[in-house]
């Protein structure tokens, strides 16, 4: 008595064993890649995915370890503040978020709002 008679991913006939679900690996890698993409995305994985995006974005428009940047630049590129691991806070009291090593703080200049961006020192521990 077979249980399956066709390969879950292309339909051919299976011949062999009584339980092969699949004619080859190329079929059951498909087949097992197929059903991860029909899954929704876990909260885990968009929130790393988001703190991965918001470190390339700080990481590449904060090179010299301090600058400024119009906020719009960064969100319409994708970065969400919102998105952070830590905060530092200064002898001002102003709060500086941070992406592991790179930090922003949102500020806003003759209506303009702006991220000051520093890298992390050791001061700051």
């Amino acid at each position: 008595m077979r249980i399956q008679k066709e390969c879950l991913y292309c339909g051919k006939e299976l011949m062999g064993r009584t339980d092969k679900k699949y004619c080859d690996l190329h079929c059951k890698s498909a087949y097992q890649y197929q059903k991860t993409k029909e899954r929704p995305e876990r909260f885990y994985n968009k929130v790393d995915n988001q703190l991965r995006l918001n470190r390339k974005l700080l990481k590449a428009y904060n090179k010299a370890g301090t600058s400024i940047v119009r906020a719009q630049v960064l969100l319409d590129l994708g970065f969400d503040p919102r998105f952070f691991t830590h905060y530092w806070k200064n002898k001002k009291s102003d709060i500086y978020l941070f992406v592991y090593e790179f930090g922003y703080l949102k500020k806003t200049e003759n209506g303009k709002e702006k991220y000051i961006m520093v890298t992390w020192q050791d001061y700051m521990g």
